[in-house]
């Protein structure tokens, strides 16, 4: 028997005006959203900004902007929450670093930064396990080759690691925020992660 969708029973009582609905939908995703922020924060803000914040601040941008969901989305609700918490990420990142993001991104198109940013998102959580002190003493020298492979890859492909791998989206979740077929973002997804295995096996400091 099929399970219903808790989704569907909290926007029929948001619709209805049920205010809190919105914060038990909002719950029922915060997991999820938590990983996708944590994935995302710029490492230079570590220490500085809370993820947990952050989302605060994404609830109360769903909260403003709700009506125009029911009004008219195209999109799961999961994928809409997911594009408000990134927005929200985008003007922490503004805020907090400001000049540093204007000067970075001066000569690139806001598309070829993000993709940059996939790069550094990716290469962090990597080389979050380099925390022993021989380990440590070779981070910097690892992080430039591992950049510098995970930015030889096509920007689709590194996001689809990044969505399927570090988000830990579905294949039909990765489908719809990149508008692509499901079947071709599961292929994209076996392979991808097949070339970054085949990544840091070469690096100092990886085990298979």
């Amino acid at each position: 028997m099929d399970q219903p969708d808790p989704n569907a029973d909290l926007l029929r009582r948001v619709k209805e005006g049920d205010h809190q609905a919105l914060a038990d939908l909002f719950s029922l995703h915060r997991d999820r959203l938590w990983r996708i922020i944590n994935f995302r924060l710029d490492s230079r803000l570590l220490g500085r900004v809370d993820a947990d914040d952050i989302l605060q601040e994404a609830y109360l941008a769903a909260a403003q902007r709700i009506q125009h969901y029911l009004d008219d989305s195209t999109q799961t609700f999961f994928i809409w929450l997911r594009l408000i918490a990134n927005q929200t990420l985008i003007d922490v990142h503004r805020r907090q670093l400001g000049a540093q993001m204007r000067d970075a991104s001066r000569d690139m198109s806001i598309h070829a930064h993000y993709a940059q940013a996939t790069s550094m998102s990716i290469a962090s959580q990597l080389l979050g396990n380099f925390t022993s002190p021989s380990q440590v003493a070779i981070r910097d020298e690892v992080a430039v080759q591992l950049d510098q492979a995970i930015e030889s890859m096509e920007p689709i492909d590194r996001e689809v690691l990044a969505l399927r791998h570090f988000e830990e989206l579905t294949n039909s979740e990765v489908a719809e925020v990149l508008g692509i077929q499901q079947k071709a973002a599961s292929i994209r997804y076996v392979r991808d992660l097949g070339r970054l295995k085949g990544i840091v096996r070469h690096l100092p400091g990886f085990l298979d």
